[in-house]
């Protein structure tokens, strides 16, 4: 644009502002982007990507010279619940209406490693995904799923070793042979110690983990992607998209480090590495940033001296946003889902998972998953996206943004290099403080409606939009699993399986590659439960020392009479009773999503209540004896993987057995209203689901608090 088209413009724009100023339409993205209202060619001089072509480095525009146009994106939706039998017919019945891939979500039970009998996960066996234990479980998850010819993904990272070894014996039971399974297993475990918390064993022994799986599916499984490398948990659990981006592909650069220091040539592996990102609801940013990623890991490999171009090139799979789904006015989430899943296309990702409208609430009906699956095919063949090239190419808005992103992403890259990689970041604890920070500006944005939510924070409605939910029955899926698990140990050779643990557990004491030996146990009918400990005896089981935020959220809240008024009530109950009003957080069982209930911590914390934050993965009896012993006049029950219904009143029972009956037993996260009556009935006083503004439900904690403590001095 010349100077005077553009003194023009500015003129023009100053008249319709009637007397606002031009700068009030800028807008700071959380990122620290600042986005213009205008961009022109002007805004391309410092863009350095600019010139490349479709499937040539540094492959800004795709990794394919045809993209879409020669072959669409895959149909890969994410899913499994309850058993084997029913997950297995969920997608046989997504294959024969369009879905080209099978994408397996695992229970919690299995992703932390133990059997479906084990004392610690009683609430948590079929819910959030499939139950599996052993190769039996895996062989009726794919009956009459031909491995040979469906590609199939499994997000999976802790029991990493015993699932994947199940996968394999699995396939050669069903006449496929390894060297022809395809799909990609996640194995990606630096993320799960910043933000998603399914690890298992402490982080050196889990890179080695990452490391043998590289090279045995570099070995005897060509087609198969050995990482998923991930961001997408990262976007989840509240990070920035730079954040997310940096953080992601320093992960990358860790694990290509950790195989080419065990003597792998990285031209072996490298074409099989694969990523996967979380896209929201910021449209044109997070088309930017799948760019930014492939242009920034052309980069990285090149450092590397990757020779082969499929070395260079970043491939990703991208899942639509969780943490935008909301429990008010639900089927706007169809729409959000939407929206998103186009800006992951014309990001030019490789595969795509839609979630359902019921997410916010429960696992996804049959309907709410149809509709999410029809997006993708709607998107597909109505709207001819998939007839152009990267149409973006060439936007003045979207190369600036690919560019700032990137140099951003680039600079949090070098910090973590420079704290010695991503492995001593980690165990620093500086990228999980960072993450949380973001998570607790953004929660005070929302409810102090600056990012505005349709249905939440603004446009509100009080109908009740009736949607069916998907209902798991914990205890019965549970009492099958342990069934089958009977019936397994019962009818193997129980000294080879022995023999195959035990060479195991000296393997992992030693270098053996640990997914060949858990394959030799697998065959055999080693659980998936068995198998993992035989490698925590050698490693041990991590725990995560829990850190909390003070400040961030209550900053944003500065001069705010609102907030300060909840501040002085809080202060004058101080004052009245001598100590401040109590919260224990909590997050029981195996659900290691913490994002919400640490968020809640710091925001109380900042509102002026004594805080104490749980370890995760406790067990009822562990809260309760923990509750008791700190004090506390509230325990708040953080839930997000529908444990809450067995978990809940496992507590309330616990607390009053303990001599705990007068603390208060609240609920907060992914809460079916149908779920409500029940939680209130077993004992549970307030009940918070998605969406809460949290200023309003400190209010009515202290309520509750300022009850309980008149009733008892009565």
């Amino acid at each position: 644009m010349s100077v005077s088209n553009l003194t023009t413009w500015k003129s023009l724009a100053e008249k319709e502002l009637r007397g606002r100023a031009l700068s009030d339409l800028t807008w700071e993205t959380p990122e620290g982007i600042a986005i213009k209202p205008l961009y022109t060619a002007d805004d391309l001089d410092a863009v350095d990507h600019l010139g490349s072509t479709p499937g040539s480095a540094p492959f800004t525009r795709g990794p394919k010279a045809t993209m879409y146009a020669g072959r669409p994106w895959t149909i890969r939706q994410y899913a499994g619940f309850s058993t084997a039998e029913e997950s297995n017919a969920f997608y046989r019945k997504g294959l024969a209406s369009g879905q080209q891939g099978v994408s397996v979500a695992f229970d919690l039970a299995t992703h932390r490693g133990y059997d479906s009998d084990h004392e610690r996960v009683v609430g948590d066996v079929g819910k959030a995904g499939v139950a599996i234990d052993s190769v039996e479980d895996m062989k009726i998850l794919f009956d009459g799923i031909p491995l040979d010819k469906i590609s199939v993904s499994m997000t999976m990272n802790g029991a990493v070793i015993p699932v994947l070894a199940s996968f394999i014996v699995a396939g050669e039971e069903q006449g496929v042979e390894r060297a022809k399974l395809s799909g990609t297993i996640q194995n990606d475990v630096l993320k799960e110690f910043m933000v998603r918390n399914t690890y298992i064993y402490p982080p050196e022994p889990s890179m080695r983990i990452v490391s043998d799986i590289i090279d045995y599916t570099s070995r005897e499984m060509p087609k198969f992607n050995s990482i998923s490398i991930s961001g997408y948990h990262m976007q989840e659990a509240g990070a920035t998209l730079v954040q997310e981006l940096a953080f992601t592909l320093a992960d990358g650069k860790e694990y290509v480090r950790a195989a080419i220091a065990r003597g792998m040539d990285v031209d072996t592996f490298a074409p099989r590495l694969s990523f996967f990102f979380a896209i929201g609801m910021n449209f044109f940013m997070e088309a930017a940033k799948l760019r930014a990623a492939r242009l920034l890991w052309h980069r990285i490999m090149t450092e590397f001296d990757a020779k082969d171009e499929k070395s260079l090139m970043l491939r990703t799979h991208c899942q639509t946003s969780g943490v935008s789904l909301q429990e008010q006015d639900p089927y706007n989430n169809a729409i959000r889902t939407a929206y998103e899943a186009m800006s992951a296309v014309l990001g030019g990702t490789q595969s795509l998972h839609t979630n359902s409208y019921d997410e916010a609430i429960a696992l996804p009906s049959d309907a709410a998953a149809r509709l999410a699956r029809n997006t993708q095919l709607i998107l597909q063949n109505e709207t001819g996206v998939t007839n152009v090239v990267d149409p973006l190419a060439g936007s003045y808005y979207v190369e600036s943004l690919t560019q700032e992103l990137a140099d951003k992403a680039w600079e949090l890259i070098c910090q973590v290099d420079e704290m010695g990689g991503m492995t001593k970041a980690v165990e620093d604890g500086m990228p999980k403080l960072e993450i949380e920070r973001a998570a607790a500006q953004k929660q005070a944005r929302v409810d102090r409606g600056e990012d505005i939510i349709v249905g939440v924070n603004k446009f509100q409605t009080d109908e009740d939009a009736g949607i069916d939910v998907r209902i798991i029955d914990n205890s019965a899926v549970r009492d099958a699993q342990v069934a089958r698990l009977k019936d397994i140990r019962k009818s193997r050779d129980a000294a080879a399986c022995e023999a195959a643990l035990d060479a195991l557990e000296q393997g992992a004491r030693n270098n053996g590659n640990l997914l060949d030996l858990a394959v030799d146990a697998a065959r055999v009918r080693a659980t998936v439960g068995e198998i993992s400990d035989a490698m925590e005896r050698a490693f041990g089981r991590h725990k995560a020392k829990v850190k909390l935020l003070d400040g961030v959220y209550g900053a944003a809240y500065a001069g705010d009479q609102g907030f300060q008024d909840i501040q002085s009530d809080v202060a004058d109950f101080t004052t009245k009773y001598g100590k401040k009003p109590s919260m224990m957080v909590v997050k029981m069982g195996q659900d290691g999503h913490d994002r919400g209930g640490k968020v809640i911590a710091t925001a109380f914390s900042d509102i002026g209540f004594d805080i104490e934050m749980g370890p995760l993965f406790q067990t009822p009896e562990e809260a309760a004896i923990d509750a008791i012993e700190k004090g506390v006049d509230v325990v708040g029950i953080s839930s997000q993987a529908a444990g809450h219904t067995t978990l809940a009143p496992q507590l309330v029972h616990a607390l009053k057995n303990k001599g705990g009956g007068d603390i208060i037993v609240i609920c907060g996260g992914v809460i079916p209203p149908n779920d409500y009556n029940f939680l209130r009935q077993v004992g549970v006083r307030a009940i918070f689901g998605p969406g809460t503004n949290i200023p309003e439900a400190a209010k009515e904690v202290l309520e509750l608090v300022k009850r309980a403590k008149t009733e008892g001095a009565g």
